[in-house]
């Protein structure tokens, strides 16, 4: 490769890992944008996903005997069932964990987010040792589990050395509606209205006759049903997961939100797509260990001179 075939190679990768960022970053910025909570259980909510995925794949024989149209609907049943499975477990983690606690103090809530995040990794820990032969057999389940290739890695530019393959093509066709209806839904949908009701002043929302409770369970359900999402592409594009992973891609997608102004769509698209394209770059022509260095520099610079965030609404103090 010459040094403007690997330039645009390194922007394929940093664009699709970053609309993945950006996806599970949505699901951050929903929750923070209607009840100011950080659900820092939302990265291994996404992990979860991922191993719905892999027992779903071991169920439908996807890596087996399964071919020809029994193999795409399996494949197509990923993309229901395990968003439909995420964001179940969202709804039970604000009914039993952040409900009960909606008028304490935001602390209080912050620790019930990382005594869940503990919780899901134990669960995806347990997960990891089934007896399937896909989960090794649950001989190791800390040990990171193969996702198996189901998308080609067919090179859909022809013969030439930068690649863009099926599975970029899955991300770009998965990612880019998702996004497009999700501000479709919040902007122009009487339950967007709502949500937007509730997240500029609850009281008054409640008083208008709408149901606060409903509404930001709903709000968990479409953030959970995101994250799952997520978790589909992210193991179908990465063909790896493990118990663990929702920290990285967490602090990720929390970043990316952050970066774009949480409680901003736009803002947690462009900042995922940011923080995708920053650690693509920073692997190739730096060094990867100076990956994580360079992301939270650049973030620590936005919050330093743009505590909003690149498109967040600088939101003048209460008194």
């Amino acid at each position: 490769m010459n040094d403007t075939e690997v330039l645009v190679q390194q922007l394929i990768t940093g664009l699709c890992n970053g609309m993945i960022i950006a996806l599970i970053a949505l699901g951050y910025t929903l929750v923070y944008g209607i009840i100011e909570l950080i659900n820092f259980a939302h990265g291994d909510l996404v992990m979860l996903g991922a191993f719905m995925a892999l027992t779903l794949v071991a169920f439908f024989d996807l890596n087996g005997a399964s071919s020809g149209p029994a193999a795409w609907v399996g494949l197509a049943s990923l993309f229901v069932i395990v968003p439909a499975f995420c964001a179940g477990v969202n709804w039970l983690a604000d009914r039993l964990a952040y409900r009960p606690l909606r008028s304490a103090p935001k602390l209080s809530v912050l620790v019930s987010a990382i005594g869940l995040s503990f919780i899901f990794v134990n669960l995806g820990l347990f997960w990891g040792g089934l007896p399937l032969e896909l989960f090794g057999g649950g001989n190791a389940a800390a040990a990171p589990k193969d996702f198996p290739g189901l998308i080609g890695n067919t090179n859909l530019l022809g013969a030439g050395n930068v690649q863009f393959t099926y599975k970029d093509l899955l991300v770009v066709l998965i990612t880019l509606p998702a996004m497009g209806l999700l501000t479709y839904w919040v902007k122009f949908t009487t339950m967007g209205k709502a949500m937007r009701a509730v997240a500029q002043n609850p009281t008054a929302a409640r008083l208008m006759g709408i149901n606060a409770d409903r509404v930001i369970s709903i709000t968990f359900m479409v953030g959970g049903a995101l994250g799952g999402l997520a978790s589909v592409v992210y193991a179908l594009y990465n063909n790896t997961i493990y118990f663990q992973m929702g920290y990285r891609i967490g602090m990720d997608a929390f970043t990316a939100a952050v970066l774009g102004g949480i409680g901003s769509l736009p803002g947690a698209m462009l900042g995922g797509i940011l923080i995708g394209l920053v650690r693509a770059l920073t692997d190739q022509y730096i060094a990867t260990m100076w990956t994580n260095v360079m992301v939270f520099s650049i973030l620590i610079l936005v919050i330093i001179f743009r505590p909003s965030g690149l498109m967040g609404a600088k939101v003048k103090d209460k008194v």
